[in-house]
Protein backbone atom coordinates (compact mmCIF):
# COMPACT_ATOMS: atom_id res chain seq x y z
CA UNK A 1 0.00 0.00 0.00
CA UNK A 2 1.23 3.50 -0.93
CA UNK A 3 4.26 2.01 -2.69
CA UNK A 4 4.26 4.84 -5.26
CA UNK A 5 4.92 7.62 -2.75
CA UNK A 6 8.75 7.72 -2.90
CA UNK A 7 8.77 7.60 -6.70
CA UNK A 8 6.27 10.44 -6.95
CA UNK A 9 8.21 12.55 -4.46
CA UNK A 10 11.60 12.13 -6.13
CA UNK A 11 10.15 12.70 -9.59
CA UNK A 12 8.54 15.94 -8.39
CA UNK A 13 11.87 17.00 -6.86
CA UNK A 14 13.60 16.56 -10.21
CA UNK A 15 10.88 18.32 -12.20
CA UNK A 16 10.92 21.40 -9.99
CA UNK A 17 14.63 21.90 -10.77
CA UNK A 18 14.11 22.12 -14.54
CA UNK A 19 13.21 25.88 -14.64
CA UNK A 20 16.02 26.72 -12.21
CA UNK A 21 18.63 28.12 -14.70
CA UNK A 22 16.39 30.84 -16.14
CA UNK A 23 15.14 31.99 -12.71
CA UNK A 24 18.72 31.97 -11.39
CA UNK A 25 19.90 34.29 -14.18
CA UNK A 26 16.88 36.53 -13.67
CA UNK A 27 17.61 36.68 -9.89
CA UNK A 28 13.93 36.13 -9.03
CA UNK A 29 14.22 35.53 -5.29
CA UNK A 30 10.57 34.55 -4.80
CA UNK A 31 10.56 31.91 -7.52
CA UNK A 32 13.98 30.63 -6.46
CA UNK A 33 12.69 30.24 -2.91
CA UNK A 34 9.70 28.28 -4.20
CA UNK A 35 12.05 25.96 -6.08
CA UNK A 36 14.21 25.50 -3.00
CA UNK A 37 11.35 24.78 -0.60
CA UNK A 38 9.50 22.46 -2.99
CA UNK A 39 12.67 20.53 -3.76
CA UNK A 40 13.60 20.07 -0.09
CA UNK A 41 10.10 19.02 0.98
CA UNK A 42 9.82 16.53 -1.89
CA UNK A 43 13.16 14.97 -0.91
CA UNK A 44 12.00 14.73 2.71
CA UNK A 45 8.74 13.11 1.66
CA UNK A 46 10.56 10.61 -0.55
CA UNK A 47 13.07 9.60 2.13
CA UNK A 48 10.36 9.27 4.77
CA UNK A 49 8.22 7.14 2.48
CA UNK A 50 11.17 4.81 1.89
CA UNK A 51 12.19 4.50 5.56
CA UNK A 52 8.70 4.00 7.01
CA UNK A 53 7.13 1.95 4.25
CA UNK A 54 4.73 -0.44 6.01
CA UNK A 55 6.31 0.20 9.41
CA UNK A 56 6.27 2.65 12.32
CA UNK A 57 9.60 1.81 13.92
CA UNK A 58 11.11 4.71 15.85
CA UNK A 59 14.35 5.44 14.04
CA UNK A 60 16.29 8.37 12.56
CA UNK A 61 15.10 10.63 15.35
CA UNK A 62 17.60 13.39 14.57
CA UNK A 63 16.46 13.37 10.94
CA UNK A 64 12.89 13.75 12.15
CA UNK A 65 13.77 16.60 14.53
CA UNK A 66 15.20 18.56 11.60
CA UNK A 67 12.71 17.68 8.88
CA UNK A 68 9.61 18.32 10.98
CA UNK A 69 10.73 21.90 11.56
CA UNK A 70 11.47 22.33 7.84
CA UNK A 71 7.95 21.13 7.04
CA UNK A 72 6.58 23.75 9.41
CA UNK A 73 8.68 26.45 7.73
CA UNK A 74 7.55 25.41 4.25
CA UNK A 75 3.93 25.93 5.30
CA UNK A 76 4.73 29.62 5.70
CA UNK A 77 7.39 30.05 3.00
CA UNK A 78 5.34 28.91 -0.02
CA UNK A 79 2.41 31.31 0.58
CA UNK A 80 4.90 34.10 1.29
CA UNK A 81 6.69 33.44 -2.02
CA UNK A 82 3.39 33.55 -3.94
CA UNK A 83 2.53 36.80 -2.22
CA UNK A 84 5.89 38.33 -3.20
CA UNK A 85 5.37 37.32 -6.82
CA UNK A 86 1.90 38.86 -6.94
CA UNK A 87 3.05 42.12 -5.36
CA UNK A 88 5.93 42.39 -7.79
CA UNK A 89 3.69 41.76 -10.80
CA UNK A 90 1.20 44.37 -9.62
CA UNK A 91 3.97 46.93 -9.21
CA UNK A 92 5.42 46.17 -12.63
CA UNK A 93 2.03 46.47 -14.32
CA UNK A 94 1.21 49.75 -12.60
CA UNK A 95 1.63 52.76 -14.90
CA UNK A 96 2.55 54.93 -11.91
CA UNK A 97 5.93 53.15 -11.68
CA UNK A 98 7.67 54.27 -14.83
CA UNK A 99 10.99 52.55 -14.30
CA UNK A 100 12.50 49.87 -12.10
CA UNK A 101 16.00 50.94 -11.05
CA UNK A 102 18.79 48.75 -9.69
CA UNK A 103 18.25 50.15 -6.20
CA UNK A 104 14.57 49.19 -6.35
CA UNK A 105 15.47 45.69 -7.51
CA UNK A 106 18.02 45.26 -4.71
CA UNK A 107 15.51 46.48 -2.12
CA UNK A 108 12.87 44.10 -3.44
CA UNK A 109 15.29 41.15 -3.32
CA UNK A 110 16.16 41.86 0.32
CA UNK A 111 12.49 42.08 1.30
CA UNK A 112 11.71 38.82 -0.52
CA UNK A 113 14.62 37.08 1.21
CA UNK A 114 13.24 38.14 4.58
CA UNK A 115 9.71 37.05 3.73
CA UNK A 116 10.64 33.73 2.09
CA UNK A 117 13.40 32.61 4.46
CA UNK A 118 13.54 34.91 7.49
CA UNK A 119 9.89 34.71 8.56
CA UNK A 120 9.71 30.90 8.07
CA UNK A 121 12.74 30.48 10.34
CA UNK A 122 11.05 32.62 13.01
CA UNK A 123 7.88 30.58 12.52
CA UNK A 124 9.82 27.36 13.11
CA UNK A 125 11.00 28.69 16.46
CA UNK A 126 7.54 29.88 17.46
CA UNK A 127 6.08 26.48 16.72
CA UNK A 128 7.70 25.21 19.89
CA UNK A 129 5.12 27.17 21.93
CA UNK A 130 2.30 24.97 20.59
CA UNK A 131 4.31 21.74 20.15
CA UNK A 132 2.82 19.07 22.38
CA UNK A 133 5.63 16.50 22.02
CA UNK A 134 8.67 15.72 19.92
CA UNK A 135 7.02 14.44 16.70
CA UNK A 136 4.71 11.78 15.27
CA UNK A 137 5.48 8.82 13.01
CA UNK A 138 2.76 7.80 10.57
CA UNK A 139 2.95 4.51 8.70
CA UNK A 140 3.91 4.97 4.99
CA UNK A 141 4.34 8.74 5.46
CA UNK A 142 7.12 9.03 8.02
CA UNK A 143 7.69 11.62 10.70
CA UNK A 144 5.40 14.67 10.94
CA UNK A 145 5.40 17.68 13.26
CA UNK A 146 3.08 17.61 16.22
CA UNK A 147 0.90 20.55 17.21
CA UNK A 148 -1.16 20.90 20.37
CA UNK A 149 -4.51 21.72 18.79
CA UNK A 150 -5.81 24.82 20.56
CA UNK A 151 -6.87 28.38 19.89
CA UNK A 152 -3.26 29.74 20.07
CA UNK A 153 -2.16 27.04 17.61
CA UNK A 154 -4.87 28.03 15.13
CA UNK A 155 -3.80 31.69 15.09
CA UNK A 156 -0.11 30.88 15.06
CA UNK A 157 0.08 27.96 12.61
CA UNK A 158 -2.93 28.02 10.26
CA UNK A 159 -4.15 31.60 10.10
CA UNK A 160 -0.95 33.28 8.74
CA UNK A 161 -0.91 31.20 5.53
CA UNK A 162 -4.54 32.16 4.94
CA UNK A 163 -3.62 35.84 5.40
CA UNK A 164 -0.83 35.50 2.85
CA UNK A 165 -3.24 33.77 0.49
CA UNK A 166 -5.73 36.60 0.79
CA UNK A 167 -3.08 39.25 0.10
CA UNK A 168 -1.87 37.22 -2.89
CA UNK A 169 -5.34 37.04 -4.38
CA UNK A 170 -5.82 40.79 -3.97
CA UNK A 171 -2.56 41.70 -5.69
CA UNK A 172 -3.12 39.09 -8.38
CA UNK A 173 -6.46 40.75 -9.12
CA UNK A 174 -4.76 44.16 -9.31
CA UNK A 175 -2.11 42.83 -11.67
CA UNK A 176 -4.76 41.25 -13.91
CA UNK A 177 -6.74 44.51 -13.94
CA UNK A 178 -3.67 46.49 -15.07
CA UNK A 179 -3.03 43.95 -17.80
CA UNK A 180 -6.59 44.12 -19.14
CA UNK A 181 -6.56 47.91 -19.15
CA UNK A 182 -3.26 48.25 -20.99
CA UNK A 183 -3.13 44.95 -22.88
CA UNK A 184 -2.51 46.69 -26.23
CA UNK A 185 0.59 48.57 -25.05
CA UNK A 186 1.49 46.18 -22.24
CA UNK A 187 4.60 44.75 -23.92
CA UNK A 188 6.01 48.25 -24.47
CA UNK A 189 5.24 49.13 -20.86
CA UNK A 190 7.14 46.08 -19.56
CA UNK A 191 10.11 47.01 -21.73
CA UNK A 192 10.11 50.61 -20.50
CA UNK A 193 9.86 49.45 -16.89
CA UNK A 194 13.17 47.49 -17.22
CA UNK A 195 11.57 44.56 -15.42
CA UNK A 196 13.19 41.84 -17.53
CA UNK A 197 9.73 40.38 -18.18
CA UNK A 198 7.88 39.74 -21.39
CA UNK A 199 4.11 39.45 -21.71
CA UNK A 200 4.35 35.65 -21.81
CA UNK A 201 6.54 35.48 -18.68
CA UNK A 202 4.28 37.94 -16.89
CA UNK A 203 1.16 35.89 -17.58
CA UNK A 204 2.87 32.62 -16.61
CA UNK A 205 4.06 34.05 -13.30
CA UNK A 206 0.63 35.48 -12.52
CA UNK A 207 -1.17 32.24 -13.39
CA UNK A 208 1.31 30.15 -11.42
CA UNK A 209 1.02 32.34 -8.31
CA UNK A 210 -2.78 32.28 -8.56
CA UNK A 211 -3.01 28.49 -8.88
CA UNK A 212 -0.43 27.83 -6.17
CA UNK A 213 -2.13 30.14 -3.70
CA UNK A 214 -5.51 28.53 -4.40
CA UNK A 215 -3.98 25.13 -3.57
CA UNK A 216 -2.40 26.57 -0.42
CA UNK A 217 -5.65 28.18 0.69
CA UNK A 218 -7.60 24.97 0.14
CA UNK A 219 -5.05 22.85 1.99
CA UNK A 220 -4.83 25.30 4.91
CA UNK A 221 -8.61 25.45 5.17
CA UNK A 222 -8.85 21.66 5.05
CA UNK A 223 -6.19 21.31 7.75
CA UNK A 224 -7.90 23.93 9.89
CA UNK A 225 -11.23 22.13 9.60
CA UNK A 226 -9.68 18.77 10.40
CA UNK A 227 -7.80 20.02 13.44
CA UNK A 228 -10.84 21.72 14.92
CA UNK A 229 -12.44 18.29 15.27
CA UNK A 230 -10.08 17.61 18.17
CA UNK A 231 -9.77 21.12 19.64
CA UNK A 232 -8.42 21.14 23.18
CA UNK A 233 -8.26 23.96 25.73
CA UNK A 234 -4.97 25.74 26.42
CA UNK A 235 -4.31 25.42 30.14
CA UNK A 236 -0.70 26.32 30.86
CA UNK A 237 2.80 25.85 29.50
CA UNK A 238 3.65 22.87 31.70
CA UNK A 239 0.52 21.02 30.75
CA UNK A 240 1.01 21.58 27.00
CA UNK A 241 4.67 20.45 27.11
CA UNK A 242 4.23 17.58 29.55
CA UNK A 243 6.30 14.51 28.55
CA UNK A 244 7.66 16.49 25.64
CA UNK A 245 10.26 13.90 24.55
CA UNK A 246 7.74 11.20 23.66
CA UNK A 247 7.18 10.08 20.05
CA UNK A 248 3.71 8.94 19.02
CA UNK A 249 3.20 6.36 16.25
CA UNK A 250 0.11 5.83 14.10
CA UNK A 251 -0.65 2.64 12.20
CA UNK A 252 -2.89 3.28 9.20
CA UNK A 253 -4.79 0.03 9.72
CA UNK A 254 -6.08 1.34 13.05
CA UNK A 255 -7.05 4.78 11.74
CA UNK A 256 -10.52 5.73 10.48
CA UNK A 257 -10.87 6.04 6.67
CA UNK A 258 -11.42 9.78 7.01
CA UNK A 259 -8.07 10.20 8.73
CA UNK A 260 -6.25 8.04 6.18
CA UNK A 261 -7.78 9.96 3.29
CA UNK A 262 -6.75 13.23 4.94
CA UNK A 263 -3.15 12.06 5.29
CA UNK A 264 -3.11 10.95 1.66
CA UNK A 265 -4.57 14.22 0.32
CA UNK A 266 -2.29 16.45 2.40
CA UNK A 267 0.79 14.46 1.34
CA UNK A 268 0.08 14.99 -2.37
CA UNK A 269 -0.21 18.78 -2.07
CA UNK A 270 3.55 19.35 -2.35
CA UNK A 271 4.16 17.00 -5.34
CA UNK A 272 1.15 18.44 -7.18
CA UNK A 273 2.40 21.98 -6.53
CA UNK A 274 5.80 20.98 -7.92
CA UNK A 275 4.26 19.55 -11.10
CA UNK A 276 2.18 22.71 -11.58
CA UNK A 277 5.28 24.86 -11.15
CA UNK A 278 7.08 22.72 -13.73
CA UNK A 279 4.17 22.91 -16.17
CA UNK A 280 4.08 26.71 -16.12
CA UNK A 281 7.79 27.21 -16.78
CA UNK A 282 9.09 24.07 -18.50
CA UNK A 283 7.51 24.69 -21.91
CA UNK A 284 8.19 28.37 -22.45
CA UNK A 285 10.58 29.87 -24.97
CA UNK A 286 13.36 30.27 -22.38
CA UNK A 287 13.02 26.64 -21.31
CA UNK A 288 13.21 25.43 -24.91
CA UNK A 289 16.46 27.37 -25.39
CA UNK A 290 17.88 25.77 -22.24
CA UNK A 291 16.94 22.30 -23.50
CA UNK A 292 18.57 22.97 -26.87
CA UNK A 293 21.78 24.24 -25.29
CA UNK A 294 21.88 21.23 -22.97
CA UNK A 295 21.42 18.77 -25.83
CA UNK A 296 24.12 20.49 -27.88
CA UNK A 297 26.51 20.32 -24.92
CA UNK A 298 25.82 16.61 -24.43
CA UNK A 299 26.26 15.94 -28.14
CA UNK A 300 29.56 17.84 -28.37
CA UNK A 301 31.14 16.95 -25.03
CA UNK A 302 29.77 13.51 -24.16
CA UNK A 303 29.17 11.79 -27.50
CA UNK A 304 31.85 13.78 -29.38
CA UNK A 305 29.75 14.02 -32.53
CA UNK A 306 29.80 17.76 -33.08
CA UNK A 307 30.84 19.14 -36.45
CA UNK A 308 34.10 21.03 -36.53
CA UNK A 309 34.73 23.62 -39.17
CA UNK A 310 38.30 23.77 -40.46
CA UNK A 311 39.40 26.97 -42.08
CA UNK A 312 42.64 26.93 -44.03
CA UNK A 313 44.43 30.16 -44.57
CA UNK A 314 46.48 30.38 -47.73
CA UNK A 315 49.70 32.26 -47.61
CA UNK A 316 50.24 34.97 -50.16
CA UNK A 317 53.50 36.44 -51.28
CA UNK A 318 53.91 40.15 -50.71
CA UNK A 319 55.27 40.98 -54.18
CA UNK A 320 56.52 39.60 -57.46
CA UNK A 321 60.16 39.34 -56.30
CA UNK A 322 61.76 37.72 -53.26
CA UNK A 323 65.41 38.07 -52.37
CA UNK A 324 67.38 34.85 -52.31
CA UNK A 325 68.66 33.79 -48.87
CA UNK A 326 72.31 33.23 -48.14
CA UNK A 327 73.48 29.64 -48.41
CA UNK A 328 76.67 27.71 -47.83
CA UNK A 329 78.75 27.07 -50.92
CA UNK A 330 78.25 23.75 -52.61
CA UNK A 331 79.24 22.39 -55.94
CA UNK A 332 77.02 23.64 -58.75
CA UNK A 333 76.43 20.10 -59.92
CA UNK A 334 74.72 19.33 -56.63
CA UNK A 335 72.29 22.27 -56.73
CA UNK A 336 69.95 20.50 -59.07
CA UNK A 337 69.07 17.97 -56.33
CA UNK A 338 66.94 20.53 -54.47
CA UNK A 339 64.57 20.94 -57.42
CA UNK A 340 62.88 17.52 -57.58
CA UNK A 341 61.15 18.17 -54.26
CA UNK A 342 59.15 20.90 -55.96
CA UNK A 343 58.63 18.86 -59.09
CA UNK A 344 57.31 15.98 -57.04
CA UNK A 345 54.86 18.35 -55.34
CA UNK A 346 53.40 19.99 -58.46
CA UNK A 347 54.06 17.29 -61.06
CA UNK A 348 57.00 16.43 -63.23
CA UNK A 349 55.40 17.76 -66.41
CA UNK A 350 54.63 21.18 -64.93
CA UNK A 351 58.19 22.49 -64.44
CA UNK A 352 61.36 22.20 -66.48
CA UNK A 353 64.86 23.09 -65.35
CA UNK A 354 67.08 24.81 -67.91
CA UNK A 355 70.79 25.38 -67.90
CA UNK A 356 71.66 28.76 -69.44
CA UNK A 357 74.84 30.75 -69.93
CA UNK A 358 75.01 34.51 -69.65
CA UNK A 359 77.26 36.96 -71.40
CA UNK A 360 80.00 36.19 -68.89
CA UNK A 361 79.96 32.54 -70.05
CA UNK A 362 78.84 31.36 -66.58
CA UNK A 363 76.27 28.61 -66.22
CA UNK A 364 73.06 29.22 -64.30
CA UNK A 365 69.98 27.14 -63.53
CA UNK A 366 66.52 28.53 -64.17
CA UNK A 367 63.11 26.89 -63.51
CA UNK A 368 60.29 27.83 -65.87
CA UNK A 369 56.63 26.68 -66.02
CA UNK A 370 55.66 24.84 -69.18
CA UNK A 371 52.88 26.71 -70.98
CA UNK A 372 50.38 26.49 -68.14
CA UNK A 373 48.78 29.54 -66.60
CA UNK A 374 47.35 27.65 -63.60
CA UNK A 375 50.75 26.55 -62.26
CA UNK A 376 51.84 28.52 -59.22
CA UNK A 377 55.26 30.24 -59.19
CA UNK A 378 58.07 28.30 -57.61
CA UNK A 379 58.64 29.30 -53.98
CA UNK A 380 62.08 30.88 -53.96
CA UNK A 381 63.27 28.96 -50.90
CA UNK A 382 62.74 25.65 -52.74
CA UNK A 383 65.47 26.54 -55.27
CA UNK A 384 69.17 26.69 -54.55
CA UNK A 385 71.05 28.74 -57.09
CA UNK A 386 74.74 29.44 -56.77
CA UNK A 387 77.32 31.21 -58.86
CA UNK A 388 80.09 29.33 -60.55
CA UNK A 389 82.79 31.43 -58.99
CA UNK A 390 81.77 30.39 -55.41
CA UNK A 391 80.40 33.75 -54.36
CA UNK A 392 79.28 33.56 -50.71
CA UNK A 393 76.21 35.79 -50.78
CA UNK A 394 73.40 37.08 -52.92
CA UNK A 395 72.11 40.54 -53.47
CA UNK A 396 69.43 41.71 -51.07
CA UNK A 397 67.46 43.34 -53.87
CA UNK A 398 66.38 42.20 -57.30
CA UNK A 399 66.34 44.00 -60.63
CA UNK A 400 63.36 46.11 -61.54
CA UNK A 401 62.33 43.75 -64.35
CA UNK A 402 62.06 39.96 -64.16
CA UNK A 403 64.03 39.29 -67.34
CA UNK A 404 67.04 41.46 -66.44
CA UNK A 405 70.28 39.65 -65.62
CA UNK A 406 73.01 41.52 -63.78
CA UNK A 407 76.48 40.10 -64.46
CA UNK A 408 78.61 42.94 -63.20
CA UNK A 409 79.26 41.39 -59.80
CA UNK A 410 78.80 37.72 -60.52
CA UNK A 411 75.22 37.61 -59.11
CA UNK A 412 72.40 35.66 -60.67
CA UNK A 413 68.64 36.21 -60.37
CA UNK A 414 65.73 33.97 -61.14
CA UNK A 415 62.76 34.93 -63.20
CA UNK A 416 59.55 35.25 -61.23
CA UNK A 417 56.03 35.18 -62.57
CA UNK A 418 53.36 37.60 -61.28
CA UNK A 419 52.51 36.85 -57.62
CA UNK A 420 49.71 34.38 -56.99
CA UNK A 421 48.63 32.52 -53.85
CA UNK A 422 50.96 29.68 -52.89
CA UNK A 423 49.39 26.36 -51.96
CA UNK A 424 49.68 25.75 -48.21
CA UNK A 425 51.30 22.34 -48.68
CA UNK A 426 54.25 23.84 -50.56
CA UNK A 427 55.23 26.41 -47.97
Amino acid sequence: MRAELPYVAFLAAVLVLVPLPWHWRARNVATLSMIAWLFVINVIYGVDAMIWHHKVQITAVVWCDITTKIIIGAGMALPAACMCISIHLAQVASVSRVRNTKADKRRRQIIELLLCFGIPCIWMALHYTVQGHRFDIIEDYGCRPNTYISIPAIFLIWVPPLIFATVTLVYAGIALMHFLRHRITFARHLENASSGLTTSRYLRLMAMAFVEIIITAVSSSLTLWFTTLGLRPWTNWADVHWNFSRIDVYVTAFQPPLVNNYYYAIWYIIPVSSVIFFAFFAFGQDAVKEYTACLVWVRDRVFKCGFRKTVRKSKQCDGPFVSLPSSSLVDSSATIHSLPSYQSAVGEDDVQVLSEKGFDNKERYVARPIDRTDIMPIPIHHISAFTADNDSSYSSSLPSTPSHTDTSHGHSYLEAAPCRPIPHDLV
